[in-house]
């Protein structure tokens, strides 16, 4: 017997046996061992309509008409399928030509739905989906544009199929429905791919909304959803695959719906996995491909029923209600304009504690409308000096990290400021940060290697500081000494006294940078090698392994803060004496240089 197959013919995995597969043409089938052999356990499900028997484009037409019935799939054919989680045994089949079959026994028997309220006779029954709270519910789409009726169809049965209403609410009228999917745990929370894009619903389809996050109107053909990680898959015609990581706030909102007529709210995070990341190309050449990774740490999904105006755009709102009211728009004065040029933006803190509520990190980001996401990276901040843009201060600039932080509980809050005043929007939302638990040496002491960190980190504040504290000194001397050169009121004592300091600060200078070397680092011993170096290959050779800290990592790190020490006693000596320079240059009335505050006296 020959067999009627649709190219998107319909084959699923019952999730009640990893063994038994089913599959349908024009009719049934059933595997209980992976595939190798199958049984029919139906009669056709089809309409039985012979499709030369209906008109196209108002004519009938012989079997010499060009290309007919070519590039187009068979006729009378089935193109969905469900069984429900949670009765085993009970299929839903949909098939092009309007028809959706249910069995209850696993196809011993069953009966046929060919009708159904508001829409068109033998529609293509594009999705059907079995509840998975409820087996007496059912979901089902439908697509009708091949008659050019474009019209979004949702229907939902309670009564495993013998009636249906709509739940396709304010869909857009133009998009016809591709699929339809159900949260895991929240059986209102409903998912639906169109020809023009993606929507959710959180009331069980009374409403639905259209979820962007950077997915264009294109037609989303069928959802997956990764239960383990709570992430979304929607699958386009076309533009490849869309990953929504951690759709859980979504959940979230549809648990309770007044958070959305809220001012603000912060999701509960997921908690984040702690690894080494290992983002080296070296060695691949053009041999490498790889697609972008999600973001690595802890994401941080908010909600803000609005963002805060800035005195600018308050302004142009007035100006175009009276210009939309032919009103005369009065003319802002100078002072306006330099008060709206000078004002800082409005802008988020998110501000991390450790279970202790010590201060972590702090994450900033531009305030956005809606639902929207910030990522940290699972780092403790930078004690390293910031660099400006057109040394300009910008609240949205990038911030850097430093050390890794240990699994446990954590805090996240966030505030928002605008012209100086900070307001806490939510307050202490826990986390806990988890490692993967595939490490071969594992880290016994996580409190020892964090107070490890803190102190690494505490060497690269002081040794990144003082490294450009003498880069400023020096830049100031040299103001300083052709100062001193070129006025009258200058003297040679003073000028000699300036360049002795000078020479001192370029010998601490070179303690911290040290030589280049003609070849490699490797021509120095490690111990003749500049402190910043070597402080560089103990924090790489720390912060980037899962294993606890060695005796030669805290000797290494012990020897270096013994070194440092008569250094920054030194250089402290010598800014005082640049100090007493610059007193003396007030004194002496002589011109302004870099960092000296002018006398008026």
């Amino acid at each position: 017997q020959t067999y009627k197959w649709n190219w998107n013919a319909p084959l699923i995995l019952s999730p009640h046996s990893n063994t038994r597969l089913y599959i349908a043409a024009n009719k049934v089938f059933r595997s209980d061992d992976q595939g190798n052999s199958w049984k029919v356990i139906s009669d056709d499900i089809t309409a039985g309509i012979d499709r030369n028997a209906w008109p196209v484009m108002d004519y009938y037409w012989s079997i010499d008409a060009v290309a007919k019935d070519v590039s187009t799939s068979l006729y009378g054919t089935a193109v969905s399928m469900t069984e429900s989680t949670v009765k085993e045994d009970l299929l839903y089949v949909g098939t092009d030509d309007g028809v959706i079959s249910v069995t209850e026994d696993a196809g011993n028997s069953w009966t046929q739905v060919k009708s159904f309220p508001g829409i068109p006779a033998n529609t293509y029954v594009s999705d059907i989906l079995a509840s998975k709270f409820d087996e007496s519910i059912v979901y089902a789409t439908f697509d009708n544009t091949k008659r050019d009726d474009f019209k979004p169809y949702i229907l939902m049965s309670r009564d495993k199929g013998k009636t249906w209403k709509s739940i396709s609410a304010n869909l857009p009228e133009n998009g016809a429905v591709n699929t339809i999917e159900q949260d895991f745990i929240n059986p209102d929370l409903l998912f639906t791919g169109t020809e023009f894009g993606f929507f959710f619903s959180i009331d069980g389809g009374k409403s639905w909304t259209q979820l962007k996050s950077g997915i264009p109107d294109i037609s989303i053909e069928d959802i997956a959803i990764q239960e383990r990680e709570n992430d979304l898959i929607l699958a386009s015609f076309g533009r490849g695959f869309f990953v929504l990581d951690n759709y859980s706030p979504l959940r979230e909102i549809a648990d309770n719906e007044e958070i959305l007529k809220q001012r603000a709210h912060l999701f509960k995070p997921k908690d984040p996995k702690i690894f080494i990341q290992t983002d080296s190309k070296y060695g691949q050449g053009a041999t490498l491909f790889h697609a972008p990774n999600p973001e690595f740490g802890a994401n941080f999904t908010y909600f803000l029923a609005e963002v805060p105006k800035s005195l600018k755009e308050i302004r142009q709102e007035k100006e175009k209600k009276l210009f939309q009211e032919k009103k005369p728009i009065p003319q802002p004065d100078m002072e306006t304009l330099r008060k709206e040029k000078e004002e800082i933006p409005a802008y988020l803190i998110f501000s991390i504690e450790d279970s202790n509520h010590e201060a972590v990190r702090k994450i900033i980001e531009k305030p956005k409308k809606g639902i929207n996401r910030v990522n940290w990276d699972l780092h403790y901040e930078s004690f390293s000096e910031v660099s400006l843009k057109n040394n300009t201060f910008n609240p949205f600039a990038d911030t850097r990290s430093s050390m890794p932080v240990i699994p446990g509980k954590y805090y996240v809050t966030m505030s928002m400021v605008q012209n100086g005043v900070a307001e806490i929007l939510a307050k202490d939302i826990s986390f806990e940060t988890k490692t993967l638990g595939t490490t071969t040496f594992s880290d016994n002491d996580k409190e020892a290697t964090l107070e490890f960190h803190k102190n690494l980190n505490e060497l690269i504040r002081i040794m990144r500081g003082s490294t450009k504290t003498c880069d400023e000194a020096l830049s100031k001397l040299n103001f300083i000494q052709q100062t001193l050169l070129n006025s009258t009121r200058g003297n040679q004592e003073m000028l000699n006294k300036a360049h002795e300091i000078e020479l001192r600060i370029n010998d601490i200078l070179y303690e911290f940078t040290g030589p280049d070397p003609k070849a490699s680092w490797e021509e120095l011993p490690p111990m003749d090698m500049p402190l910043n170096r070597r402080l560089r290959a103990l924090i790489s050779s720390t912060w980037k392994v899962s294993s606890g800290i060695s005796p030669s990592m805290k000797e290494a790190c012990s020897i270096i803060s013994v070194e440092l020490e008569p250094i920054m006693e030194e250089l402290n000596q010598l800014m005082k004496k640049i100090e007493d320079i610059e007193t003396e240059m007030n004194e002496n009335k002589l011109p302004w240089t870099p960092g000296r505050i002018i006398n008026i006296n």
